[in-house]
């Protein structure tokens, strides 16, 4: 019994070691690859392997860890009918912006990712769509010239081959290196999208923890329908940013998707687990529409 108590009091030291060393820019100190996960709302600690099972939500509290994009996509396409589309795009230095590329090469190792959004088309259920799926762990899925490009090319693909559109947005905005070149894909992603509507063709936003700046300020916004994930903080801004500004104290809970949903600016709050057949049902409907 004591070798047991001893075991597990080292397995939990280990634990809270590596997560006290994990940093904040994007490493995936949130989902550790140990036996234990604590959860950063209830503070419980869990069992990875339940985490996992439960889609990454804390089976206590309901509270839901930030994933990678292909973590979303493995939800979503359990037959594995995702067909990638520019994959190879990478970004360059426009600005010779000092250690950027490094800082790219960096997370291109950390995430297997080449870019902080992966794009292309697949089956949901029996309907197919186009899908873009952004990673917040990618330099917080901020969204510079592959990004934005990528991004429109995926909205121009389902508007030409009339499909849905469904982007799972996840970043901290703009990417600061690339300067004008980064503000740019807010229009031109606002643009592409502004045709798809034109053409009569359902886009559908899904905003995840969390979804700021430049890319809740363009694309993100701007779906027919707007979806928000359990918890996620949305807006331009952050609060500190905001109280700093307006030297007022803000609401409890502003920012977060519930708040956003009571002030009509969602238009639905789901979880996880609830999200693929939602997303299902607004697509068969779109598909009943259209016949």
């Amino acid at each position: 019994m004591n070798d047991f108590i001893d075991k597990r009091k080292k397995m939990l030291e280990a634990f809270k070691k590596e997560y006290r060393n994990r940093t904040n820019e994007g490493e995936m100190r949130d989902i550790p690859k140990d036996m234990f996960v604590k959860c950063e709302e209830c503070n419980e600690l869990l069992l990875v392997e339940d985490v996992e099972k439960n889609l990454w939500v804390c089976p206590k509290c309901g509270f839901h860890f930030r994933i990678s994009a292909r973590l979303r996509l493995k939800a979503l396409d359990s037959n594995n009918t995702f067909v990638e589309m520019n994959q190879e795009l990478s970004s360059v230095n426009p600005l010779d912006f000092p250690q950027y590329l490094e800082k790219v090469e960096k997370y291109q190792t950390i995430t297997q990712e080449k870019e902080a959004v992966i794009t292309g088309t697949m089956m949901l259920g029996n309907i197919p769509i186009a899908i873009g799926i952004m990673d917040s762990f990618f330099m917080m899925g901020s969204m510079g010239s592959v990004v934005g490009e990528k991004i429109t090319r995926l909205i121009e693909k389902a508007t030409m081959m009339r499909l849905p559109l469904i982007i799972f947005c996840a970043s901290g905005g703009a990417r600061m290196q690339e300067g004008m070149f980064s503000l740019m894909q807010m229009a031109k992603t606002t643009m592409a999208l502004t045709r798809h509507d034109a053409s009569g063709l359902l886009s559908i936003m899904v905003l995840t923890h969390p979804t700021t700046g430049g890319v809740a300020a363009s694309f993100a916004t701007l779906g027919d329908i707007i979806i928000a994930e359990h918890g996620a903080l949305i807006g331009f801004a952050g609060p500190r940013v905001i109280e700093q500004t307006i030297h007022e104290t803000l609401p409890q809970d502003f920012q977060k998707a519930e708040f956003l949903l009571e002030k009509g600016f969602v238009d639905i709050v789901t979880t996880r687990r609830e999200l693929l057949s939602l997303l299902i049902k607004c697509c068969s409907y779109h598909e009943v529409a259209h016949e």
